[in-house]
């Protein structure tokens, strides 16, 4: 094998793990929330291990590109049952589609242990390059 071939392939390799979550089995974990606003924190959290390399650091700009605002509702055991799409941004429906396939993927989600299957609802603010921030876990605007 060459190594310019080599190299393509593991770029390849390094392109596909970044666009990936991180393995949601590994991260799975039971929340102790006793409310859905205390779930949706232990949820948020697990979006940004799961994504970690997507997250916005620092605060965000006056205006982002997007935002999306989303209901969840998942079962006894975190698993994503529904993600119903509450606002979508009309000029970038693709990510909108992003956001939702995002958190398919990063089913399961922690066990809602004191509340059973439960339904939590969270804004996702992205910037044009489609790093995002939750609202549950911003560091705010400038």
């Amino acid at each position: 094998m060459t190594v310019h071939r080599a190299t393509l392939i593991l770029a390849g390799a390094l392109l596909a793990a970044a666009a990936a979550p991180a393995c949601a089995q590994a991260l799975h974990t039971v929340s102790l929330a006793s409310s859905a606003q205390g779930y949706r924190t232990d949820a948020a959290r697990h979006v940004y291990n799961t994504y970690a390399g997507q997250i916005y650091k620092g605060m965000l700009p006056p205006l982002v590109h997007a935002v999306v605002v989303i209901e969840t509702e998942v079962d006894r055991a975190g698993n994503v049952r529904e993600v119903r799409v509450i606002r979508s941004p009309s000029h970038a429906p693709d990510v909108t589609e992003r956001v939702v396939a995002m958190v398919r993927r990063a089913s399961p989600f922690p066990e809602p242990s004191k509340l059973g299957a439960t339904k939590f609802m969270e804004v996702w603010m992205v910037d044009h390059g489609g790093q995002f921030q939750v609202h549950t876990l911003t560091e705010g605007q400038l």
